[in-house]
């Protein structure tokens, strides 16, 4: 104190404290502003992507928001690049760029090259790293691991190991410094994988599930000495918001998988939980203040990536017509037409699967026809319908498959696939929206307890009878149980057909078909609004 008090004093001999500072009380002193730097706050400018599903170029898009609905051009990969480089520039480069999975498949160029075509365009977006998606594995493990070879960014996962070694795939987090922040991102991919998808495309793989990540939450926080840790996870929403819950320390959950556009982030447990779409057509932009080692401030928007919004990037359109190029020719050619606008948006019905149900029903020519839940593919506008249409609308080539199943299959089939849609618990969602019938229709109740939902079931009209046998149309799963169609165990006189679902929906078009845009009533939930956009809402 006597130092504290001689130092003052000296100050005054020499003319005062000097303009600005003033002496409060005995041993407090106040300096003008900046003579003193207090805490440093940086800002860390996160963007990302998910379920890109190879969609190249610009595409329709439907919009919905506050009970408005619009269909715009948006997305393509140019338009992607242009977007990350305007905010790159307004940030100075100090950006973190990420992709949350489901990238290599999802068009017929990805399918006809086994992702091969999306490389290079995908290398000119910069990004920083990636997770694999549940469609990742569509071409096999050694194609995936070819393909991450390829890619100037890595890939991060946990949880996915080699079988027979137990070692990693990939490393289970990036850790990098952006704008003088030290960040972490740990992957986490779908360990339903080898159920979810056919068999046979994740052989030879092993998915663990979340165990670990309380760990290396803890050891990217305390060895890599991490300031933000992200935790970047392709298990889609409802999942990502329960794993919230469970693992501390991540100050923000990036979630993918499920096509959700979360325009407000969800918090749970301190965290937030966010997903940017599907399809190009939007981008995330997660924005966060540190200070002295800690997340101070955040902020969340979804950006649209409409063609009115955002220019494309010329030298990507180039490397985006030059890997179309070998595919044009193919993928141009009409096999349809179709008179109204087809969507697939719907988590339980919608106008787009029912032409596709109709086409495995007319093909198998059975009573039911079955298609999967699938999530992907942009809208369809009226005009012609083209190759490069059945492959964004079903990406995969499996053979049609037929069999006979009873009532009482057909009601455990559904309370199954009702419970894997709207679980209250997320860990027990499982794959995609609900599966489309044709020559069927049913009725439910999605907040009912499982293996209670089902109100009423029908085929041709008439109630259906637990002893009798229908037969059935759906697809081929490659390694799955001989008789086992669409996830229907014990299925009797099971047989794979000459056709695949391309040739089925190519054989309907030629019948020229009058399409419908309309809802039909084919499956209903009585407690969910006419047409529900997002499984969110059963959180």
């Amino acid at each position: 104190m006597m130092r504290l008090f001689s130092l003052l004093g000296a100050l005054f001999a020499l003319g005062g404290l000097g303009p600005g500072c003033t002496l409060t009380r005995p041993g407090s002193l106040t300096l003008p502003a900046g003579s003193v730097s207090g805490p440093q706050r940086k800002q860390l400018t996160v963007l990302y992507v998910a379920d890109l599903h190879a969609q190249l170029r610009a595409h329709p898009e439907l919009f919905w928001r506050e009970g408005k609905e619009r269909i715009g051009e948006a997305g393509g990969f140019a338009r992607v690049a242009a977007a990350i480089q305007r905010i790159r520039a307004e940030r100075g480069g100090d950006v973190l760029v990420l992709d949350a999975g489901d990238t290599i498949q999802g068009s017929g160029a990805a399918a006809l090259t086994e992702g091969g075509a999306l490389i290079e365009p995908l290398n000119a977006l910069g990004l920083d790293a990636a997770v694999p998606g549940n469609w990742e594995v569509v071409y096999g493990p050694q194609v995936l691991r070819q393909r991450a070879r390829e890619l100037k960014h890595p890939l991060v996962a946990a949880n996915l190991r080699d079988a027979a070694s137990g070692e990693r795939l990939f490393p289970p987090y990036l850790v990098k410094e952006v704008g003088g922040v030290k960040v972490a991102v740990v992957g986490f991919t779908d360990p339903d994988v080898p159920r979810r998808q056919p068999p046979g495309y994740s052989q030879g793989l092993r998915y663990d599930g979340p165990e670990a990540l309380p760990a290396l939450v803890r050891e990217v926080r305390e060895r890599e000495g991490a300031q933000v840790v992200l935790l970047m996870t392709h298990v889609g929403l409802a999942k990502a918001v329960g794993l919230a819950a469970r693992v501390p320390g991540v100050d923000v959950h990036l979630s993918g998988d499920t096509h959700e556009r979360t325009y407000s982030p969800i918090e749970q447990a301190g965290s937030w939980v966010v997903e940017p779409g599907a399809f190009g057509s939007f981008l995330g932009r997660l924005d966060l203040w540190v200070e002295e080692g800690r997340v101070v401030d955040r902020r969340w928007e979804l950006i649209e990536l409409t063609a009115s919004r955002f220019p494309e990037d010329p030298k990507v359109a180039r490397l985006v017509d030059a890997a179309l190029a070998p595919h044009e020719a193919k993928l141009s050619a009409p096999v349809g037409h179709t008179g109204v606008t087809l969507a697939r948006y719907a988590v339980v019905e919608n106008p787009l699967d029912n032409v596709l149900a109709d086409a495995i029903r007319a093909a198998g020519g059975t009573e039911i026809g079955l298609s999967n839940g699938f999530r992907f593919g942009t809208p369809l506008l009226p005009g012609p319908v083209r190759e490069a249409d059945l492959w964004n609308l079903f990406p995969i080539v499996n053979k049609l498959k037929t069999g006979k199943v009873s009532g009482r299959q057909l009601r455990a089939f559904w309370e199954q696939e009702l419970e894997n849609v709207f679980a209250k618990d997320p860990e027990k969602r499982f794959g995609g929206w609900l599966p489309r019938p044709s020559g069927m229709t049913l009725r439910f109740r999605a907040d009912a307890p499982k293996g209670q939902r089902l109100l009423a079931l029908e085929v041709g009209g008439r109630p259906v009878e637990d002893a009798r046998l229908y037969t059935v149309t759906a697809c081929e799963r490659e390694g799955d149980a001989p008789d086992m169609v669409c996830r229907i165990p014990g299925v009797q006189e099971p047989r794979v057909l000459d056709i695949d679902a391309h040739e089925a929906v190519r054989r309907f078009l030629a019948a020229r078909p009058r399409l419908d845009d309309a809802l039909q009533g084919r499956a209903v939930g009585e407690d969910l609004p006419p047409v529900l956009r997002t499984q969110q809402v059963q959180q």
